[in-house]
């Protein structure tokens, strides 16, 4: 328990500071039930540790988010489609030129699927990819990453453009104009 506010009302204001967004967030927490990890990983969280935990998990899982938080050696190319922009080197996506705030996990999903644009990818391919193999979430947590997504990038979520599901099969990032 923290004094004044809560965990979540933290994270929240972590998401919504410009400077602050992009660091990853590991939440540590009594509250296991799925419907409070969900709102956890949906206020922001980077991932959700439920008490008790072992001193091991704990090292492995703040270096597993470290390790994606480090932007990668080489600099991979700026994508540019439509009206959004995602530049790799500096984990910054504009939408009309204008910043879109993105965490972490939010850039890494984002660049994954648009590097390899109409392709179909499932959640665990997904998964594996963006959140890697010591990844402790469960599929429907990539669910909750692109909705957030679409949010922030599409300018109608509910009919996106770009990042579209494919019922039955996982979710991909469609090239046309916007």
């Amino acid at each position: 328990m923290l004094p004044k506010l809560s965990g979540l009302e933290i994270c929240r204001e972590i998401r919504r500071d410009d400077s602050l967004n992009r660091l990853p967030i590991l939440m540590l927490t009594a509250r296991g039930e799925e419907a409070d990890r969900v709102v956890g990983l949906e206020m922001g969280a980077d991932d959700y540790v439920t008490k008790p935990f072992s001193p091991r998990e704990l090292l492995a899982r703040v270096k597993a988010l470290l390790r994606r938080a480090e932007p990668p050696a080489d600099a991979p190319r700026t994508i540019e489609i439509g009206k959004l922009a995602i530049d790799p080197a500096s984990y910054r996506v504009s939408h009309s030129g204008k910043p879109v705030p993105l965490s972490t996990l939010e850039f890494r999903l984002l660049y994954y699927l648009a590097s390899r644009p109409n392709r179909v990818f499932t959640r665990d391919q997904l998964l594996d990819a963006v959140w890697g193999t010591d990844r402790f979430v469960t599929p429907r947590s990539v669910d909750v990453y692109v909705r957030r997504l679409r949010e922030k990038i599409e300018s109608d979520p509910e009919n996106p453009v770009h990042l579209k599901t494919v019922r039955g099969a996982g979710y991909l990032f469609e090239t046309r104009a916007a």
